[in-house]
């Protein structure tokens, strides 16, 4: 065989390769695998949406450069914020609303199956500590039955632009991005977890403010510039920024919560309180002493609001929460979120009931306030205030001195 034949075999050979591979990453078998999918569900076992118990959902704050997981499970009947102190939530609707969001959830319209692309559809896992980027980040929710099996777990991104109800998804650990249908869409903020009036009290049945506003010297234990002011209905007292104190009573939503020492929420609830190194320690931490009289004072002042059905809460407002650990408590921002105590007693038998049911339940947290709430609740500065020596918080929680 002559050697112009070989080489023109070897050229046609050559050829039909070059044309092979060629063809296996031509746009048109591209295409054809991205659509591979499309229409299969994403979770071919999850149907029943009455079988979530639990859902962790997890965003990423760009300003801090960190995750913010939120946990919350149905245990013994009872909705719990699980990953803040097992506070307990409001959560039936909205874990329901989620888990039917998912529930069938079909894969509809593949976009990319470029890692490339993730940042500009907003697939990014918010947990993935391998990627350098602080923006493009999705928000992860994972759904689990009451034994812990996981029943659904996806990455929401961004809205699908002039697409309504559309946005982008990505099931974790794989590349292809998705435009779904959903109405899927999980908070990981606390606040939108709890009931919404934190007091339970609405702004027309408050008749009476009194701020009470002094500094600790800690040293000595005495009050320095101790001022009052009284804002009432009835004296004709009330004035536009006492409507403003109520208003913001009525809406409080709570931003966090921390728990208080067992100790020292068993003893806020029968009223016997026996200080000891830990109580003492979690108060001071927060913004809260005792003075050598017993009375409960903090750094920031009070609030005191009594109602027409004689129920009379005391607001403390304390430190500002300086850590934005998740770790059995909330996620606080540094937005000047403030630790409030809250206090609530009865002047009649008829409120005695009410009283009693929400003191008990205040008894157990220091709950975590927005700055702007804080701003609103607690005026840096009132008119016609009123010198008072010693504005003892009304009513104190008596406390024995501490031991020597």
């Amino acid at each position: 065989m002559s050697s112009e034949p070989v080489r023109t075999f070897l050229f046609v050979a050559a050829a039909a390769v070059l044309v092979a591979i060629a063809a296996s990453f031509s746009p048109e078998s591209a295409s054809s695998e991205i659509f591979s999918d499309t229409g299969e569900e994403f979770f071919p076992g999850f149907h029943d949406a009455s079988k979530v118990a639990a859902i962790e959902v997890v965003d990423y704050d760009e300003t801090e450069a960190v995750a913010r997981p939120l946990k919350v499970e149905l245990r013994k009947g009872r909705y719990l914020i699980t990953s803040h102190g097992d506070y307990p939530a409001d959560g039936k609707g909205r874990m329901a609303a989620i888990a039917a969001a998912l529930v069938d959830l079909k894969k509809q319209e593949p976009v990319s199956d470029r890692l490339e692309d993730h940042a500009t559809f907003g697939v990014i896992d918010p947990l993935d500590t391998k990627s350098a980027s602080l923006t493009g980040r999705g928000k992860r929710a994972t759904l689990r039955d009451a034994g812990g099996l996981k029943l659904a777990d996806l990455i929401l991104g961004a809205k699908v632009k002039d697409k309504e109800g559309y946005r982008y998804v990505r099931l974790p650990g794989q590349k292809r991005t998705y435009a779904v249908k959903t109405e899927a869409d999980p908070s990981a903020e606390f606040a939108d977890w709890v009931e919404a009036n934190l007091l339970r009290v609405r702004s027309a049945d408050i008749v009476k403010l009194t701020l009470n506003s002094y500094q600790i010297d800690e040293q000595f234990g005495r009050l320095l510039n101790a001022q009052r002011t009284v804002m009432s209905r009835d004296q004709g007292t009330w004035s536009p920024q006492a409507n403003s104190i109520a208003s913001a009573m009525a809406s409080l939503r709570v931003a966090g919560a921390r728990p208080k020492p067992p100790e020292l929420a068993a003893q806020l609830r029968s009223k016997r309180l026996e200080l000891t190194l830990d109580t003492v320690m979690s108060l001071r931490q927060r913004g809260y002493y005792i003075a050598p009289g017993g009375s409960l004072l903090s750094n920031e002042g009070e609030l005191i609001a009594e109602t027409n059905k004689g129920v009379t809460y005391v607001l403390r407002f304390g430190e500002v929460v300086t850590d934005s650990s998740a770790s059995g408590a909330a996620a606080a921002k540094p937005k000047e979120d403030r630790y409030l105590f809250v206090t609530v007693s009865s002047k009649n038998p008829e409120s005695e009931s009410l009283a009693k049911s929400l003191d008990a339940k205040f008894s157990d947290w220091y709950y975590i306030i927005r700055g702007e709430d804080f701003a609103r609740l607690r005026p840096a500065a009132t008119k016609a205030r009123t010198p008072d020596p010693v504005p003892a918080p009304q009513p104190p929680v008596r406390l024995p001195a501490p031991p020597r």
